[in-house]
């Protein structure tokens, strides 16, 4: 009697893709209410991070906010969306 071995293959996890939501300069807002703002809308922003990003979207027009799984960006872009700022989200390249 012979004993045979049998490979199992290999499972590898692919990570989920992640998407950039993107917060865009408007000239409707004030720089207070778009701080507090993403402070509301992502707990885990601080206060100087939250103005990081409106500074850099008001300087550059656009600004990084967050990096994450699809649901939680769309739901954070609509979010931003329901303050009344402008945001959209893409894919991490």
């Amino acid at each position: 009697m012979s004993v045979e071995t049998i490979e199992k293959p290999s499972t590898t996890r692919k990570l989920a893709p992640r998407y950039r939501v993107l917060l865009h300069n408007d000239d409707y807002n004030s720089m207070e209410h778009v701080v507090q703002s993403l402070i509301a809308t992502v707990p885990s922003l601080t206060q100087p991070q939250a103005v990081s990003i409106m500074m850099e979207a008001h300087t550059n027009g656009l600004a990084l906010v967050i990096t994450c799984a699809l649901e939680h960006a769309e739901f954070y872009c609509e979010t931003l969306i329901s303050h009344g700022l402008s945001s959209t989200i893409e894919p991490d390249e």
